[in-house]
């Protein structure tokens, strides 16, 4: 099975679960490494990109999906930001003086979702105080899509002492309409004696596929579809720009009179733009005619 970053859409062949499962391991890291996190918060920053990735895949894989936490002291947040290609990306920013995260009492979990019209759909959870983050997805499913769901999510490579150990994923697994009963109660009693999600991964090799036989053993299934997840960022030069044109002609002006080039870094993946004088004197020209 592969252990590249990736996710598995299956149905059980009686009709009676959706299962998705991903691994986002060298996706987790690499954006870990880019907001220079390690330790806790990291693990929470993996935990939410799985969980972006497993609900876009699930309800909506053609839309962007963005995952926020907000801390419990209402000023840091962690971004998870799922594209509809694969691409997925993180945003880390600590309040003033904290080290890791805080979500303890007074933490909320908000999803949006961006339509092809741009209108976004959004809903927001308390983050349980058992449970964490897979509780507070399940919430979320529950509460603001009203279908239940089984969630767990988990990132092992938090670069404690610089060293990475195990891997990041999860999986999601949802009872479709059709589902007897019977069917039921086994799903709930396997995932109940089921490896907790840590066990699962905590070697480096796991991947989505060791992850959706643990779950669906001897049940037949059907699969639906497998797609890649990597890190990655959408920012340009071209964005900075459009940015910068939104100031308007006279804060334009103002910095052109200031003589400096304006630098600028993508919070996202902390690559650099320089936006030149000439650039800054074309754009007045543009907004000029």
């Amino acid at each position: 099975m592969s252990s590249r970053d990736g996710v598995l859409h299956a149905m059980t062949r009686d009709l009676s679960f959706r299962v998705v499962c991903a691994r986002t391991t060298d996706t987790s890291r690499a954006a870990a490494a880019s907001q220079g996190v390690s330790g806790k918060t990291a693990g929470i920053l993996g935990e939410l990109i799985t969980g972006a990735v497993l609900i876009r895949h699930a309800m909506m894989r053609n839309l962007r999906v963005q995952v926020i936490l907000q801390g419990a002291d209402g000023k840091s947040a962690i971004v998870a930001d799922a594209h509809p290609d694969g691409m997925t990306r993180g945003l880390v920013k600590l309040a003033k003086g904290a080290s890791e995260m805080d979500i303890g009492p007074g933490a909320m979990l908000q999803v949006m979702r961006t339509l092809p019209s741009g209108m976004v759909q959004q809903g927001v959870v308390d983050v349980p105080q058992v449970g964490g983050i897979s509780a507070a997805l399940m919430a979320y499913m529950q509460e603001s899509e009203q279908v239940v769901t089984m969630i767990a999510v988990t990132s092992l490579v938090p670069f404690t002492n610089g060293n990475a150990a195990g891997s990041s994923g999860g999986y999601l697994v949802q009872p479709l309409p059709e589902v007897e009963r019977g069917s039921l109660e086994v799903m709930t009693a396997r995932l109940s004696k089921l490896e907790s999600i840590e066990e699962l991964l905590a070697e480096e090799d796991a991947s989505a596929g060791s992850i959706l036989e643990a779950i669906v053993k001897d049940m037949p299934y059907q699969m639906l579809d497998e797609a890649s997840i990597s890190f990655g960022c959408t920012c340009s030069e071209e964005r900075v720009l459009a940015g910068i044109a939104t100031a308007g002609r006279e804060e334009i002006e103002s910095m052109i009179a200031e003589g400096k080039d304006i630098e600028a870094q993508c919070g996202y993946c902390n690559k650099e733009y320089t936006i030149s004088l000439d650039r800054l004197r074309s754009m007045l020209l543009t907004l000029s005619s």
